[in-house]
């Protein structure tokens, strides 16, 4: 009677169990592939998931180093990390239901090997995926209608995945459309300085191009706080980022904020405030704390030189000279520190303000990619030097490129 007694504990115990994870799973997925806003409760399974798999990837990571394979690494957690998460979804709601099964099917109503464990969870895994193979069914009314619940519940699952996958990619997809236009906009990595020299015969042209970006970043801001694994998908390119972009046009903003003679200042104002909310959620997202901040300098005193000589060159005056750097500073130190605890926890670079001596646009490489890069500079600066020295006759196709390039 004793025995009986405890039996009956031991089971109601099990079936409180497995109905708390069914529960908690379904409560997982449809907060993470069905509500699009930002989640506030910190310890739900996708987010414990997602950050003890990335403590895992990005510490090997670390250890593999930049030229030991450390991106090709970080470019497949953001992927294998979604598969790994619909996997532990499906295993835990099959031993979930496989656990039901157990403590309600009657050992009298079957053989000992249909009514084990796992027989059971055998039986719950074929019911999920819908098999139906028939070798071990349920026998009692409780558990018939179970196996019905858990068929819906696998059909409406995989329907949800093949649902999910596509939109996690057209969001990718919308994201890096602008990151990957930096690269003839702003180099790659793109900095605030080549964004302004590139654009400084055109600086009216330069004020819809931040139009676009401040769109980018609030679709950006809806994405990444609505599904925060985009975070992790890393762009084409390991110059190029999501973070580098967000951190090159805000400091572009920046600058034309403090006063760059020519540039409009209202929308680098509207441009520069939603980028900054981007950084604010983001680390808030991320539970980025003030403490965690290196504090890095990303533009020193003799950095501010450079930067005003390099955009004196091509003509981009700032409008209070070398007085704008005190502002600037103080601009910066509103939004700096958020991108750098960013790219800390993400393992990601931030661009600098000046172009790299040895920075290469992806454009100009491959065949003949210096050759296209230094036409288009010369043919743009000087139309005419299209044409023959004497401006009548065009010359032959080949000693027309030798003479660009020479002259170049």
């Amino acid at each position: 009677m004793h025995g009986e007694h405890l039996g009956r504990l031991w089971a109601t115990a099990v079936v409180v169990v497995a109905a708390i994870m069914i529960f908690l799973v379904f409560q997982d997925a449809f907060e993470v592939m069905l509500l699009p806003r930002r989640v506030e409760r910190r310890a739900s399974f996708a987010t414990i998931y997602f950050r003890t798999m990335w403590r895992a990837c990005s510490g090997l990571a670390s250890r593999l180093g930049p030229r030991r394979g450390r991106e090709a690494v970080l470019s497949h957690f953001g992927a294998l990390s979604m598969l790994g998460l619909f996997a532990s979804w499906a295993s835990v709601l099959i031993l979930s239901f496989g656990l039901l099964d157990w403590a309600l099917e009657p050992a009298a109503q079957g053989s000992a090997r249909e009514t084990s464990l796992l027989a059971q969870v055998y039986m719950s895994g074929a019911t999920f995926f819908t098999l139906g193979y028939g070798d071990v069914v349920p026998h009692t009314g409780v558990t018939r209608l179970l196996a019905v619940v858990e068929a819906g519940a696998g059909l409406g699952f995989i329907a949800l995945v093949i649902g999910y996958l596509p939109l996690i990619h057209q969001l990718f997809s919308s994201r890096e459309v602008l990151v990957i236009q930096l690269d003839s906009r702003a180099g790659s990595p793109p900095t605030a300085a080549g964004l302004l020299c590139r654009h400084a015969g055109d600086l009216a042209e330069l004020d819809e191009f931040l139009r676009s970006w401040e769109v980018w970043g609030a679709q950006l801001l809806e994405g990444h706080l609505s599904y925060p694994m985009l975070a992790y998908y890393r762009s084409q390119h390991d110059n190029q980022s999501w973070l580098a972009a967000l951190t090159a046009i805000t400091d572009c903003c920046a600058l034309i904020i403090v006063g760059v003679d020519g540039a409009k200042v209202f929308q680098a104002r509207m441009t520069f405030e939603v980028m900054r909310q981007v950084a604010v959620e983001m680390a808030r997202s991320f539970r980025i704390a003030p403490s965690r901040y290196s504090g890095g300098d990303r533009l020193s005193a003799e950095a501010c030189l450079r930067l005003q000589e390099a955009l004196a060159e091509d003509g981009v005056e700032l409008a209070a000279g070398a007085n704008a750097f005190e502002p600037l500073r103080a601009l910066r130190s509103t939004y700096e520190p958020l991108l750098d605890g960013l790219a800390h926890y993400l393992l990601l670079t931030l661009p600098d303000w000046i172009p790299r001596d040895d920075a290469t646009d992806h454009w100009t490489r491959g065949h003949r990619g210096l050759m296209a890069e230094r036409l288009i500079e010369r043919l743009t600066k000087t139309p005419g030097a299209y044409l023959d020295v004497s401006g009548s006759e065009p010359m032959r196709p080949w000693r027309r490129l030798r003479a660009l390039l020479r002259h170049r």
